[in-house]
């Protein structure tokens, strides 16, 4: 179960869902371990499983799982730009390196 968030965001629903039967019957901590690794809520987990009883609890945690992931990457598309703008602004005023001992920001 040695997955990397980057090779989670390929899997799609139904490959997530077998991946996580597979180890939901063999060995159950190692989801307990993904789901952590991935920072899926305990306490989210707990209520969406209690509000869906009725459900397959392992489409409810490849819900889970999706919409953390999806998360995860618009929090780098963000950060991404961020940075692209930080560069360019850089670039824009350039900084003074002859005042010693002057505070620079």
């Amino acid at each position: 179960m040695e997955l990397s968030l980057l090779t989670l965001e390929t899997y799609s629903k139904e490959k997530l869902i077998t991946y996580l039967n597979e180890f939901i019957n063999h060995d159950f901590s190692k989801v307990v371990q993904l789901l952590y690794r991935i920072d899926v809520s305990e306490a989210k987990l707990k209520k969406v499983l209690y509000e869906n009883l009725n459900e397959d609890a392992v489409h409810l945690i490849a819900d889970l799982i999706m919409e953390r992931i999806a998360i995860a990457k618009k929090a780098r598309a963000s950060f991404s730009k961020d940075d692209n703008n930080a560069a360019n602004t850089e670039n824009d005023y350039p900084i003074n390196h002859d005042d010693e001992g002057a505070e620079r920001l």
